[in-house]
Order: structure tokens, then sequence, then C-alpha cells
């Protein structure tokens, strides 16, 4: 009969060397992708009507933005499985790839995203609320904040948990700082802090409100309609 032996302990040195790549990896990167929003994203901003550009240069900007965005909740899973394995090596391994599923989400936005008004900006909410409130949001949430072994896994559980919240800053202003704030701190408040049905029902129910806000007023939404540019004489007034 053969024996199975368990595996060596990590030593608190190499556990330690792991935790801080992780946290540079992770906390480093992120911060690095707010420098980059933060010099590129103002005067792209046309709210619901901004228009996306080329393929190459959104997805550039859309990585720094989940990266500034999605990696610093990341941050905790990846410092547990190093701390398990003492595995610094598979650090790039795991931020590379769940950086990789963000970037896929980014395509899958590039292909279907339009300019639009305010009554599809409310409709795009109100579906973000709703699903805020099935069950599906609920179990990727749980997943999103277990254990993983693979940066893949973790982005997939993570994209299934944030969708509703990514829906609505793509809704509202995919290019405005200010919405990418708030996305991201209501992001980082549902991947860090233990599930509360008091809070997770008031943010799915405020996205509908916002929602249904937009398709009866959007003028009291700030940001949400931007100012029409300045026209010549005789050139047609702005679609939106």
């Amino acid at each position: 009969m053969s024996v199975v032996h368990a595996p060596a302990p990590v030593p608190p040195f190499t556990r330690g060397v792991g935790t801080a790549v992780a946290l540079v990896a992770t906390l480093g990167l992120a911060a690095a992708g707010w420098v980059v929003l933060a010099r590129q994203m103002p005067g792209m901003d046309r709210g619901a009507a901004t228009e996306l550009g080329p393929l190459g240069p959104f997805v550039v900007l859309w990585t720094a933005m989940t990266a500034a965005m999605m990696l610093p909740a990341a941050a905790p899973a990846l410092v547990r499985r190093v701390r398990a394995d003492g595995g610094v090596r598979g650090v790039p391994l795991f931020v590379g790839s769940y950086l990789a599923v963000w970037t896929a989400v980014g395509l899958a936005v590039h292909a279907v995203y339009r300019p639009h008004g305010p009554l599809a900006a409310g409709a795009a909410l109100i579906a973000a609320g709703c699903y805020e409130l099935t069950a599906a949001k609920q179990h990727f949430r749980r997943h999103c904040r277990d254990g993983v072994r693979s940066g893949l896994r973790h982005g997939l559980h993570c994209v299934g948990s944030c969708l509703g919240l990514v829906l609505a800053l793509v809704a509202v202003g995919v290019m405005s700082l200010p919405w990418t704030v708030a996305v991201t701190a209501l992001t980082l408040a549902q991947r860090l802090l233990p599930p509360r049905a008091a809070v997770d029902v008031a943010l799915g129910l405020g996205l509908l409100a916002l929602g249904l806000l937009l398709v009866a007023a959007p003028g009291v939404v700030p940001g949400l309609v931007p100012v029409p540019a300045p026209h010549h004489q005789g050139g047609a007034s702005h679609p939106f």
C-alpha cells in the first residue's frame, strides 16, 4: 500500500514574500490603472452618448479600467492562494488570466455597444437592478469570495458577481470617471464584505429606481445627458 504524504508546510518567510508579491501585482497594477484613467478619461465622457472609438485603444483603456476596478477585490483571493502553496511564480499567471477574462468582456461590450439615449440607459439599469436580486448573482458572489486555484476561474465568478454593476456603468457613462469610482466602491463593498440581504436588496432596488428615473426625467441625473456640442449655422442638431 502506498503512503500519501501531507504537503510540506510553507515556511513563514516564503508566505511573507508571496503575500508581498501578490499585493504588488494587484494593488500596484490597480494604482497604475487609475493613473491611466485619470489621464485619459477627462474629455471622453459624453454620458449615454459616449462613443467607444476604435477597438485597439478601447481595449487598452478597458483593461486599465478593469485592472483599477477589479484587482483590489481580487487581492485577498490571490493572497490566500499564495499563502497556501507558496507559489509566487503563479502570481503573473493568476493576474494575467484574471484580466484576460475581463478583457474578453470588453471585447463583447465593444461589439454590442452603441451610443444611446436615456430610455435605453434606463432599461439597462432596470435590468441591472433585477439581476442584483437573482439567485445567480448570489451564487457568483459566494464563489467570488471563495479561495480559488485559478485566475481564470476567479475571473469568471467575478464577472458573474459584478455583471449588474458593470452593465450599469456601461449604460450611464462607460468613460465617466465619477461613475467608474462609484461602481468601483460598490464592487469592492460587495466582494469584500459579508453578504447582507438588506444591503443587497437595497442596491438592486436602487438601480431599479434610478432606471425608472432616467426614463421619466433623464435631465435630473448628473452626467447622463451631455451638453450638446456647439454646431455651425445650418448644421444638424445633436441627435441625442
